[in-house]
C-alpha cells in the first residue's frame, strides 16, 4: 500500500509542475501581448476625433418667464476620425446645452455608431427642454440676452468610446466635446428661414475636444 501512495504523490507532483509551467508560459505570452500594443499604440500615436459645430437651427427660445426656460434647437455636428489605422466606436453620446456653466436642456441620445479610419460623421439631434428651471441670475440674463438679440451657449456633447486597432478593442474612454455656439436673434437677415418660424444659422465653429 506504501509503494502505491508514493507513485500516486509522485504522479500528482508531476502534474502540479506541469500546471505551474502552463501558468507561467500564459503569463508570459499576455505580457509580451500587451507590450506588443502598447509598443504599437505608443507608435501609431492616435488622435482624438475632431469636432465641428455647423449650424443650429431655432425653433423656440422662451426666457420670458422667470426661473423658466423653453428651448427648441437642432443642431448640425460634424465628427471625423483623423487616425490612418484606428477605428472609433462611439458607445455613448449625449448632447446638451448650457448656459454660464448650468444645464439648461435635457439630455438627447445619439445611436452607437463606428467611425472607421478618416471617416466622417454628421449628426443632427434635438436639443430642447419645456419650463426647464433655471437660476435666478441666469434667468435674467438670458432674457436681457433674449431682448437684445444674442445669446452666447456651450453646445455639449459626453459619452463613452473605444478604440479599435486591428482586432483589439480598448476599454471605454470617456469623450467630452465642448462647441461655442453664438446665436443672434430678432433679426432673420442673419440666417435661413425654415419653414414658418425657425430660423438656421451657419456657425462653423470648431469643438474642444478631451478624451
Amino acid at each position: 500500500m506504501s509503494v502505491k501512495g508514493g507513485g500516486c504523490g509522485k504522479h500528482e507532483s508531476k502534474w502540479r509542475r506541469r500546471g505551474k509551467r502552463i501558468f507561467v508560459g500564459l503569463l508570459i505570452f499576455n505580457f509580451i501581448l500587451l507590450l506588443t500594443f502598447l509598443l504599437a499604440w505608443a507608435i501609431i500615436q492616435p488622435h482624438k476625433p475632431r469636432f465641428v459645430l455647423q449650424d443650429v437651427t431655432v425653433y423656440t427660445f422662451n426666457a420670458s418667464v422667470p426661473s423658466l426656460l423653453t428651448i427648441n434647437f437642432q443642431v448640425t455636428i460634424y465628427s471625423r476620425n483623423p487616425n490612418d489605422k484606428l477605428g472609433i466606436y462611439y458607445d455613448r453620446l449625449d448632447t446638451y446645452a448650457t448656459y454660464h456653466s448650468q444645464q439648461i436642456t435635457y439630455r438627447s441620445q445619439i445611436q452607437p455608431s463606428y467611425q472607421g479610419h478618416k471617416e466622417v460623421d454628421v449628426w443632427s439631434p434635438l436639443v430642447y427642454g419645456t419650463d426647464v428651471p433655471v437660476a435666478p441670475y441666469n434667468s435674467l440674463a438670458l432674457a436681457q440676452d433674449q431682448s437684445s438679440g444674442a445669446v452666447s451657449l456651450l453646445i455639449k456633447m459626453d459619452g463613452r468610446v473605444r478604440w479599435k486597432l486591428g482586432t483589439f478593442i480598448t476599454g471605454r474612454y470617456h469623450l467630452y466635446v465642448k462647441c461655442p455656439a453664438f446665436i443672434t436673434f430678432g433679426s432673420k437677415m442673419n440666417g435661413i428661414t425654415v419653414g414658418e418660424n425657425a430660423v438656421k444659422y451657419q456657425l462653423v465653429q470648431r469643438c474642444s475636444v478631451d478624451v
